[in-house]
């Protein structure tokens, strides 16, 4: 089914992304899955693209185009290209929407041709090893000291947790006003206090640098409060919906190339003297699949057309990321069925596919919290 979202522009785009990550991501890879980091150079060749605050004003090194296509286009390549470990779509779709909404024309001046250029490598920390989707559980702190907000916690399971130099951290500025009480402070790398842990050991996403972060009487400016105090827990319920779609962007271009690795199997793998994808029962799979991820880019094609419009729900955004992730996780374990052992050995891409997908569902809200916010829309 031909999409119809994208201009030739956009294809334009997609094209010099390819060669991109052929040249910058691709033959690096396998190293960056065993040093459990991507090296800060791709990050650099990322601005030097223009890759990297697309959305941002060129007066600060951006590309001064707000349109969200151009992410998905990026996102989309990234994932076809199994390439987990760039942790681009958090720098560019989740903090991005946070600095393009909140930051002050004097932050901007400060933060924004580093972002751009791939200097100042971002994350957000929101989780707690206490607190995952339950926000308002969060127990990090930041008491006003003078012209200072003493900052004190931990935050867990953060992308680009060990690379990052600014963190948006949430924290609790007025701990008995509940979600009114959160606000966002920018943290720097060099902070006195500041500390990360371990670079954790996950099941898959190897390439991908995900860390504890540590806030020991970090003492912030107020020049670094992004937003205004006790606004922190609405700006990450406005911001968690294109979050959630940038996820299922992926979930479906994954689900693609898990599937066209696997037909391509299919047609040459021989068993009993043909093809395996001559077998019915094989060929009813993969029917299935394909008709499963066409419906799915469908309505995804359709959410990433309210995000251009900035009429992308909550509801819808969390349908878009609970349908296409949990897809993606039967998509791929399919495709390990139909490869037989072969599929269970590290060196073909479906067994890295295997490991990486697992957490889709996970992170960015759970399914089960995606589902609890589309049953609240619904009045019951």
């Amino acid at each position: 089914m031909a999409r119809e979202i994208f201009t030739e522009e956009h294809e334009a785009f997609r094209d010099m992304v390819r060669s991109f990550i052929a040249k910058e991501v691709t033959p690096h890879h396998e190293r960056w899955e065993k040093d459990g980091v991507v090296s800060r150079e791709v990050w650099l060749a990322a601005g030097r693209q223009g890759l990297l605050g697309i959305e941002m004003p060129e007066e600060y090194g951006g590309g001064g185009d707000d349109d969200y296509r151009y992410y998905t286009i990026l996102n989309e390549e990234l994932a076809r290209a199994m390439a987990s470990g760039p942790g681009f779509a958090v720098h560019n779709d989740v903090v991005g929407g946070y600095l393009r909404q909140l930051l002050t024309d004097e932050q901007k001046r400060r933060w924004l041709p580093g972002y751009c250029s791939g200097e100042l490598i971002t994350a957000i920390a929101m989780t707690e090893p206490a607190a995952g989707s339950d926000l308002q559980g969060m127990r990090t702190t930041a008491v006003k000291d003078g012209d200072d907000y003493v900052l004190n916690g931990s935050k867990t399971f953060i992308t680009n947790g060990i690379l990052s130099d600014l963190v948006i951290v949430a924290a609790k500025t007025d701990p008995g006003a509940g979600a009114h009480g959160v606000s966002l402070l920018m943290v720097e790398r060099d902070m006195p206090g500041f500390t990360r842990g371990r670079n954790l050991d996950k099941v898959g996403m190897h390439a991908q640098d995900t860390a504890e972060l540590f806030f020991d009487n970090v003492r912030v400016p107020r020049a670094n409060l992004l937003g205004e105090e006790g606004m922190g827990f609405i700006y990450l319920m406005q911001n968690l919906a294109r979050e959630r779609l940038c996820i299922a962007v992926s979930a479906v271009a994954g689900s693609w190339q898990a599937f066209e690795t696997t037909l391509e199997y299919c047609k040459t793998r021989t068993a009993f003297g043909r093809p395996i994808g001559r077998f019915q029962h094989n060929r009813f799979t993969l029917a299935e699949m394909k008709t499963e991820i066409t419906v799915a880019q469908a309505f995804l094609d359709q959410c990433i057309a309210e995000e251009v419009r900035g009429a992308l729900s909550a509801e819808n955004a969390s349908m878009a990321k609970w349908w296409t992730t949990e897809m993606l996780k039967t998509v791929v374990d399919r495709c390990v069925q139909l490869h037989g052992g072969y599929g269970y050995m590290n060196e073909y891409p479906i067994a890295k596919a295997y490991q990486d997908v697992r957490i889709q569902t996970i992170f960015g809200g759970t399914t089960e919290i995606m589902k609890e916010i589309i049953g609240r829309g619904l009045g019951v």
